[in-house]
């Protein structure tokens, strides 16, 4: 046995190091093809056709991406395509784990945040609705449910610093404006019923239009802007690089030929780029200053970091104000789903311990479907499903229709947790305990509810407590449908401030919360410890 024991443990060791060993191994190369140039990793949003999405064969494809491949063909360099969340583009850009942001990326408003190529598409904010909406123009949209992505050129065209009046003004006549995290979520709210309207780009919409015959886009533009590939501030060495190469590409034409592939999308019509745009020259001429600014700003990388902690300190108090609004959203969440899953579960463990084997193969099924699939998916299928499955406009459902969805969603998720927790404690109950109370004159429920409950309680309290410090955390995946509770507001409040402290104070306010919780569950836990 201390063979066995030794010679288990070397092998964890050895497993261990090699690991440790491989990923060092990794980093280093990574960090070397870095420094060389070999590596260019391109950040970019996967659902934003035609920029840049996933193709039918599960590549990562799009008009951007075939852009940045002809580069690093021309410069012998790899390409790295690296999908992320547009809500962390900035921190992702920041922490040196993308090289660009290069996906359809609108220049207007963002001039002093990054280091820019000039325009190279020209893009206007269109309104994409239901052929049978009865909308037709912009004023239509009065009173009704539009959809924008979050940090979008469409939600800056409308509530954002530079959005004009008019478009101020209409913003204010919305029923509601929806924030998601993307635009396939966007559009399935549209054909769902759920939402009248969405504002995106007019590409994307065209893109849009041609995979949903149903679907049409307003003649109204809501702006107009230009797309660039935006670098970390003060990289001119490699955007430099980049827009020689571009320069190229159009000077031979291999630009037009790339826009050509994606003409049902508009695009060679809205190509832009030239060595005559204004602002490009302009940025080319200053690089040399902006080198020295790069320099400087590397050497005092610390002191960069210091000034964006002072600027999140600064702004605490407002942070915490605007996380208050969606602290009451995601404890609301919790308390209902607490509300209706803990009872819940209590029935479904009768079905599971039931006699009659098809109501127990049912829960048995359900329980099964419940714990083996994301919750993320079944939020949407309790969503989407009266449509999908029915034809059902969720809009017939009321204005509350999201909220209750994502109550059903969770409550229906975690009773099949607590179901599972019950039987576990009423099966550890000895028999012998039923068979005494049978003596003593109990029925079946006077048994269950004066003997086996109130053991069955005291036995799962400490895996409860468990499931409800995870609901806490869990209450985050109301993003996916439309719903913004706290975390899903903080990544927003971050990516406006491009500071990443609105996610640390959320961080504080579930830590604050599950401490609270687990104080209480705690002397739950000991006012049942009446055995002792």
């Amino acid at each position: 046995m201390k063979i066995r024991k030794s010679s288990i443990c070397f092998t964890l060791l050895l497993g261990v190091f090699l690991l440790a060993g491989s990923l060092f191994y990794h980093l280093e190369a990574s960090a070397a093809n870095q420094e060389d140039g070999t590596v260019f990793t391109v950040g970019f949003d996967a659902s934003f056709p035609p920029y840049g999405y996933k193709d039918g064969e599960g590549e990562y494809a799009g008009f951007d991406l075939d852009l940045a491949q002809e580069v690093c063909n021309r410069r012998g360099w790899t390409l790295k395509k690296q999908p992320i969340d547009w809500d962390s583009k900035d921190m992702e850009l920041n922490s040196d784990m993308i090289d660009c942001i290069w996906n359809g990326f609108t220049i207007n408003g963002r001039e002093d945040k990054y280091t820019w190529i000039g325009p190279y598409v020209d893009n206007s904010q269109v309104v994409l609705v239901s052929q049978n909406s009865g909308i037709e123009k912009l004023n239509d949209l009065e009173g009704k449910i539009v959809v924008v992505q979050a940090d979008s050129s469409a939600q800056a065209a409308l509530t954002g610093e530079d959005a004009t009046q008019e478009n101020q003004a209409l913003a204010g006549s919305f029923g509601e404006l929806q924030i998601v995290g993307d635009y396939n979520s966007a559009i399935m709210n549209l054909e769902a019923g759920a939402v009248d309207a969405i504002c995106l780009d007019v590409g994307v919409a065209k893109y849009q239009q041609k995979n949903h015959d149903k679907l049409v886009i307003l003649e109204e533009t809501l702006s107009t802007e230009g797309y660039g590939i935006g670098f970390k501030k003060g990289n001119t060495k490699l955007r430099d690089q980049v827009q020689e190469t571009l320069f190229e590409m159009l000077d031979d034409g291999t630009f037009q030929k790339i826009a050509e592939k994606y003409e049902d999308y508009n695009l060679p019509e809205c190509i832009c780029l030239s060595k005559d745009t204004p602002g490009v020259e302009e940025t080319l001429a200053a690089s040399d200053g902006e080198k020295k600014e790069a320099a400087q700003e590397k050497t005092s990388s610390g002191m960069v970091f210091l000034e964006k902690v002072k600027t999140g300190f600064a702004n605490f108090g407002d942070i915490i104000k605007q996380l208050l609004f969606g602290f009451g959203a995601t404890l609301s969440i919790f308390v209902l789903t607490l509300l209706f899953s803990l009872p819940l579960g209590l029935l479904i463990t009768f079905g599971r311990m039931s006699k009659n084997i098809i109501l127990r193969g049912i829960t048995k099924f359900y329980i099964s479907v419940m714990r083996g699939t994301p919750l993320m998916l079944q939020l949407l299928v309790v969503f989407f499903g009266p449509y999908y499955l029915f034809g059902v406009k969720l809009s017939s459902f009321g204005p509350y229709y999201r909220y209750i969805a994502v109550i059903i969603g969770f409550s229906l998720n975690y009773a099949s947790y607590f179901a599972e927790i019950y039987r576990g404690g009423i099966e550890s109950i000895p028999d012998g305990q039923r068979e005494a109370a049978a003596l003593l004159g109990y029925n079946r429920v006077q048994t269950f509810c004066k003997i086996i409950f109130p053991q069955m309680i005291k036995k799962v309290m400490p895996s409860v407590t468990n499931e409800i410090i995870t609901l806490v955390k869990d209450t985050s995946l109301a993003f996916v449908l439309a719903y913004t509770e706290m975390f899903t507001l903080a990544k927003q409040i971050a990516a406006s401030m491009t500071n990443i402290m609105p996610l640390f104070v959320a961080g504080i306010f579930y830590y604050i919360f599950n401490y609270l919780v687990a104080y209480i569950m705690e002397k739950i836990e000991q006012k049942l410890g009446y055995y002792k």
